[in-house]
């Protein structure tokens, strides 16, 4: 029996040390292609980019440093004295309101909108809502763009009437 349980002991022994040169070379190939993929992905050489700008002055309509007078069905822009610190630019929106029914109030709409040269559209950029109560009334509005040049316009949306828009106007710092 010892001859036999010796057989035993000896052949189980020697898939032990099978499967462990196994899992070694398993380990080793692993670590070995660990290795390469590392290798392979060494970053490439910093290329040097130089980047250039120039400055566009803000053109008209908003060049105009006195505010235009306000007309019914029309938004007239001026640009504020540049007092900001930084590219801070401040407008002031202007026009005439008139109320339909002066007995009640009339709600109106101002809307700073941007233009998406990458869809082709005038996108929300800011808003304020306000209204009041009587015949007619000099709207104002001063919206202030930071740090963001590109191409807007204002829209006034007066409560049971149709939308007017400013001309377009660029903004550059």
């Amino acid at each position: 029996m010892a001859t036999r349980s010796t057989a035993v002991l000896a052949s189980g022994t020697a898939s032990t040390a099978k499967l462990f040169v196994a899992a070694l070379a398993f380990t080793g190939a692993y670590v070995g292609f660990s290795a390469y993929d590392t290798a392979n992905s060494a970053p490439h050489p910093a290329q040097t980019v130089t980047l250039s700008a120039r400055e566009l002055p803000i053109i008209s309509p908003t060049t105009a440093r006195t505010p235009q007078a306000a007309k019914p069905g029309k938004i007239s822009v001026s640009a504020l004295p540049v007092g900001d610190a930084g590219c801070v630019k401040t407008f002031v929106a202007r026009s005439v309101v008139i109320n339909a029914e002066p007995d009640h109030t009339v709600l109106y709409g101002w809307e700073l909108s941007r233009w998406s040269p990458g869809t082709n559209t005038w996108h929300s950029y800011f808003v304020n809502y306000d209204g009041f109560a009587g015949n007619t009334k000099t709207v104002r509005w001063n919206p202030s763009i930071t740090n963001n040049p590109g191409w807007y316009r204002i829209e006034l949306t007066v409560e049971g009437a149709k939308t007017i828009k400013s001309d377009r106007f660029q903004v550059s710092c």
